[in-house]
């Protein structure tokens, strides 16, 4: 196997082909090459990336989520924050698993169960989070909801300054 070095708007690109957990970047390139897979063919070179920090690699969906400005579209915050949640464990549903932490002085902030929400407080107003298996409280000012965002960013190894600019997003 051999290692070649790309510039990182290209290992940025790569990365966001991804269409499944583990798929390698010589899968990424020979599907978006239209290469056959088969192990028989043989290959001239063989191209790897070498890896990057996992919240690099993650940070794809909140890029293109900031660039795009569909967090500008939307007028309230607790959209905004869905939206961000959502993007957040499309990006890295293993990490995401990290929000269930993430709690107040009383209140739990993240479950898979609704009621473990509930249970947590008189007025929480459990929601779904879109298209993952968690529930977050909603009934939260718009500093609490960017602080439940940051302390998630956090735990999942995204940097400070790509937290600072979702969180002003939020």
């Amino acid at each position: 196997m051999k290692t070649i070095e790309l510039d990182d708007d290209l290992y940025l690109f790569i990365a966001s082909q991804t269409r499944h957990i583990g798929e390698s970047a010589s899968d990424i390139l020979r599907r978006l090459l239209e290469q056959p897979t088969s192990a028989n063919q043989p290959r001239a070179v063989e191209p790897t990336v070498q890896a990057q920090p996992t919240a690099v690699a993650d940070a794809m969906g909140l890029q293109s989520l900031l660039d795009s400005g569909a967090l500008q579209q939307e007028e309230k915050s607790i959209n905004r924050f869905m939206l961000v949640l959502s993007t957040l464990y499309r990006d890295n549903p293993e990490g995401f698993t990290q929000a269930t932490e993430i709690k107040g002085r009383k209140r739990v902030y993240f479950s898979r169960d609704p009621e473990a929400l509930r249970a947590s407080g008189s007025t929480t107003k459990p929601k779904p989070v879109p298209d993952t298996p968690f529930w977050v409280i909603t009934n939260t000012n718009t500093s609490r909801k960017q602080n439940m965002v940051a302390q998630l960013m956090s735990s999942m190894g995204y940097d400070e300054d790509l937290t600072a600019r979702v969180c002003g997003a939020v």
